[in-house]
This record gives structure tokens, sequence and C-alpha cells, in this order.
């Protein structure tokens, strides 16, 4: 185990900034998933700890070592990618020991160590086919065994999950959650999916056009988000947004929304105080809505998905604005239905 720091940490590709100014603290055995759309420098970053790409400037320390200047290879790490990068013409033990047999451990400790990793991972039974023998979960395991064998301080993962379908992406999942709780190594995932980054995180950090928007564990950024970008990422279905005004700010903790037919009081101000007649944006989690003919939130159901444990309504507002409501319970609804609906302003946001 090792604790990993990043000072003003900075990348660019020309003129292109792509990291900027991140300062990162990740500590002895904590599983850090770095989370964020497509292009928001997630993978970058990542491959800068590996050592895979040279930083533009700042510092990464791992195990209390800055390690700018060391190979991926000296750096105490191991790195799972999302193509499972494996050996076609050798077998499954030889796969996982070939880093071993290049750094010279005696024949009998390579033998110790990838009978110990196949068990781990339930594939003892495995080590003597070929890549094209097994299945897609079957070859991230041995990705990950091959990762395990090295014993490494840090244990990076680089969307690992991508190339897998629905059932095999939960099981593989779960078999990286048990590892984790196992081996008890610091672990640095990168995923666009915030399902599992708020199923396998110690701690998620947010990322946006190579700036962190938010660190925090999964229901502290659930349920406190720092801003809009946060809110509106983490959750599925997303959050709901109404344009709207500031009345009766107070102070800086909560105040009262006016705007686009919905009123509520003592609703979590987000940042920065706001003058009264500023323009916000409420938040509402489609989970937090609940059916109710007398509700001020009033719209018509343009698509209602019954998903077995939920019902998913899409609907409009009077002015246009589109929302979603999500229930545990099979409502009787269909579309081109007004539909009303309350909420408790303890659940909102104001951004």
């Amino acid at each position: 185990m090792a604790k990993v720091e990043l000072k003003k940490v900075n990348k660019s590709f020309g003129n292109v900034h792509v990291i900027r100014d991140i300062d990162l603290e990740i500590e002895n055995g904590e599983f850090v998933v770095f989370v964020g759309p497509s292009g928001c420098g997630k993978s970058t970053l990542l491959r800068l700890i590996a050592g895979l790409e040279n930083l533009s400037s700042g510092v990464i320390s791992i195990a209390d070592r800055q390690v700018m200047d060391l190979p991926p290879s000296k750096r105490g790490i191991a790195m799972v990618f999302q193509s499972y990068a494996l050996y076609p013409h050798m077998t499954v033990f030889n796969n996982m020991a070939f880093s071993l047999d290049l750094q010279g451990v005696t024949k009998a400790e390579i033998h110790q160590r990838v009978e110990a990793a196949a068990k781990i991972l339930q594939m003892e039974h495995l080590l003597d086919r070929r890549p094209a023998a097994l299945s897609g979960g079957q070859r991230q395991r041995v990705a990950i065994g091959r990762a395990i064998v090295r014993n490494p301080d840090v244990f990076l993962f680089d969307e690992p999950l991508s190339n897998l379908d629905a059932a095999l992406r939960h099981d593989t999942r779960v078999e990286i959650a048990k590892l984790h709780t196992q081996l008890g190594a610091t672990t640095i995932y990168v995923t666009h999916d915030q399902v599992e980054a708020m199923t396998l995180a110690d701690k998620i950090v947010v990322l946006k056009d190579g700036e962190v928007m938010q660190v925090g564990s999964p229901m502290e950024l659930f349920n406190f988000p720092a801003n809009e970008f946060v809110a509106g990422f983490l959750g599925s279905p997303k959050m709901n947004f109404f344009k709207g005004v500031l009345v009766n700010g107070s102070g800086t903790d909560t105040g009262q929304f006016e705007g686009d037919s919905l009123q509520a009081t003592n609703v979590r101000l987000v940042g920065s105080s706001k003058p009264n007649g500023a323009e916000v944006t409420l938040g509402i989690r489609p989970q937090h809505l609940v059916v109710d003919p007398a509700g001020q939130l009033k719209g018509t159901a343009t698509l209602v998905e019954r998903l077995g444990t939920e019902t998913v309504i899409e609907l409009v507002n009077g002015v246009g604005t589109r929302f979603r409501c999500a229930s545990p319970e099979s409502l009787d609804i269909e579309a081109g239905q007004e539909v009303s609906f309350s909420f408790n302003s303890t659940d909102a946001h104001i951004f």
C-alpha cells in the first residue's frame, strides 16, 4: 500500500491544456475513482501517475517518493487497461508470469505468485488455456491477475469493464470490489460510468475539462453536490433542473426559489452567496418527486418506462421544461396524461 500525492499537476499537448493545476491526495489503501464525461482528462491523469505520459509541470509522489523522472516499471504500480493486451500464443499462466520472468524472479516464486493470484480470482482451472479459449470476463480476470502478481504499491485501472456486456460488467465489478477488500491495496480506477463510481469508490474525483469539480465519498457527492455539473452527472436518471430567481435568500445556507411554475422555501444554497433576484437553478432528483394531485409541479407525461424495479416518467411542464420522475411503485400513468408532483424542499438544491 502507498499514498499517492499530486501537487499542481498540469499537462498540455501542444496548445491544448488538458490537465489544469490538480491537487489531490489518495491515502493508503483507498479505492479512488476518477469519473467524468469523455474528454475530461481522467485517463490522461491516470497515465501521468503511471508514467505513460510526461508532466508539463507539477509533482507526483508515490509512497513519499517523487516519481516524475522514473519509468513506469520503477514506480511501484501495476496497470489494467481497457483492452486486455494478452499475448495470444501464451497460456494464462505464462501471460501472468511474463513480467516476473523479465524481472528475473525465480521460477519457484513465479509459480507461487501466479497460483496465489489465480486462487484469488478463482481461475486455477484456466492456467493452461490460451486467451482465444476464454470469455471476455475471463480475459479481464487474467489481465487483473497479471497486475496482482507484481505486488504493486498502487493498482491502476483504466476503464477495465468497457469491453464487457452488461451482465459481465456487473459480475466483474463485484470481483474487483471483493479483490480490493481482500488485498487492501491503494487503487485508482477510471470510468465514465457513474454507477461504477458510486458502487466501487471510497472516494470519487469528478473531473470536467481537466479540472477537479469535487472530491468526496459517493453519498457526499450525491447528497451535497458542489455545483450543477456534479449534481447532473451523478445519479440515474439525472437530476431535474428548473430556471428561476432567488427570493429572500437567508445568508449562504438556504433560500427561496421562484420560477418555472414552482416555489420552494428553505432550499440549500450551493456555492457563493447570491443577492435576491439573482438568476438561479433549482435541482430536484427524479427519485424525490412524489405523485400528488395537490402538488405544485405539473407536467404532461411524454414517455413512461416500466423497468420492473422502478417506473421512470418523462414529462414536460407548461413552460416547456422537461423533467423526470422515478418511482419504485408501478404507477398507473400513460403518455399524454397530466400529472402533479410534490417534493420536500430539504431534498432540493439551488445552484
